[in-house]
């Protein structure tokens, strides 16, 4: 593994629907595969820059993004809705294929609760290999265009409760669909993202190329320890290496580099 030192920071703009939203691209020396990772609700790009950099070292080129409503554009919290941070991981991902130290036919993305919720329903809209969700969130499909803040909190700790049939949900439909590989991982003491959830997506992804589930004991849903944090970008940076390895196996010709984007969920976020 190249160590963290030789991958360079490249801050950008991406514009989405008249407006732009940050970025940071962080570019290994060489690289192969595209990895979008997308933060949870109330969190940033700031937050997922390490972990991009362990994986750019890698061999792929990482870039993070701030959802509109959140860092620089957090005055728009407020009304921000699902469509438009859709929208923003979409010209996220589109960027990622664009830049051309890119292979288009090997991207993965990376989703922390509302991000992983976000990811999945990507993964329907964009050509993804890899797809790994740390403790996704899920919503009803209803009031897609409601702001996001807006959403009922008591109905949505309700329907969180129960398993959610693949064909109910926009974003179970997407992971039934998926033929890629997956990682879904899940804090044991998650009470904003409970167990059924996590259960929903596992049943969903039934025609996936394979499955890892891991569990980070004791966790909470914020991982708010520095100990929690390290268990998960050791599974993450794990699960990566494996799925590099194993494309650079596939294609040993091919000798481009990539792009990573990484977001994660900050302590105390509502998912």
């Amino acid at each position: 593994m190249r160590p963290a030192s030789s991958t360079f920071d490249e801050t950008i703009d991406i514009a989405v629907d008249g407006e732009s939203i940050a970025a940071t691209i962080v570019r290994p020396a060489k690289g192969l595969v595209g990895v979008l990772l997308v933060h949870g609700w109330g969190g940033s790009q700031a937050q997922y820059l390490a972990r991009a950099r362990e994986i750019s070292a890698l061999g792929c080129l990482c870039l993070t993004i701030d959802l509109r409503g959140h860092a620089r554009d957090e005055s728009h919290r407020e009304s921000v809705t699902r469509e438009d941070n859709l929208r923003d991981v979409l010209a996220g991902y589109d960027t990622l294929v664009g830049h051309p130290s890119v292979d288009p036919s090997a991207i993965a993305v990376v989703g922390s609760s509302y991000g992983g919720y976000l990811a999945a329903i990507l993964s329907a809209m964009r050509p993804v290999n890899w797809l790994a969700l740390r403790s996704p969130a899920l919503y009803p499909d209803e009031e897609w265009l409601v702001p996001k803040r807006r959403l009922d909190r008591d109905r949505l700790a309700v329907y969180r409760c129960d398993v959610i049939d693949p064909s109910a949900s926009r974003a179970l439909t997407a992971c039934a669909a998926f033929r890629g590989d997956v990682l879904l991982v899940e804090s044991q003491e998650d009470h904003l993202v409970p167990h059924p959830v996590i259960v929903s997506y596992q049943q969903a992804f039934r025609e996936s190329r394979s499955m890892t589930y891991r569990m980070i004991d004791g966790a909470d849903h914020g991982l708010t320890t520095e100990a929690m944090q390290q268990d998960y970008t050791r599974v993450l940076v794990n699960w990566a290496a494996e799925m590099v390895i194993g494309a650079r196996k596939a294609a040993p010709a091919v000798a481009t580099e990539a792009i990573v984007a990484t977001a994660r969920t900050p302590t105390g976020s509502t998912g």
